[in-house]
């Protein structure tokens, strides 16, 4: 038995299909007809495509900015600890070899008293 173009199971050569079948035909070509037709209007429905987008853009930028503020607040309140713990690394690092600090402190020094004595012969 071959298929008609619907899936539904053709009668042998020469052997008619009843009116009961053909009707039963017709109307599941009617639904499939249908269901095509609905989703041919909703791709071609380019305003309703449209703004169905910008609405999940919008919902989009709305969860990155919250996610944003969240972790804003959160720096804000661990801006402190963070400043006090860098801070004790660096005094540790100093105390452990103090040369390397001494001598760009003294480069500093250097540089703002050069550029002062630059200024002052102008």
């Amino acid at each position: 038995m071959a298929a008609t173009p619907n899936g539904a199971a053709a009668p042998p050569p020469g052997q008619r299909l009843t009116a009961e079948e053909l009707r039963a035909e017709i109307a599941q070509t009617r639904v499939e007809l249908g269901e095509t037709v609905q989703a041919l209007a909703a791709k071609a429905d380019v305003k309703a495509r449209l703004q169905e987008t910008a609405d999940e853009a919008k919902a989009k930028a709305r969860e990155r900015i919250a996610l944003a503020r969240i972790e804003a607040r959160s720096a804000v309140t661990d801006a402190p600890q963070r400043a006090q713990v860098l801070a004790k690394r660096l005094r540790e690092s100093i105390r452990d070899n103090p040369k390397p600090y001494a001598i760009a402190a003294g480069l500093t020094v250097l540089l703002v008293v050069r550029s002062l004595w630059l200024r002052s012969r102008r």
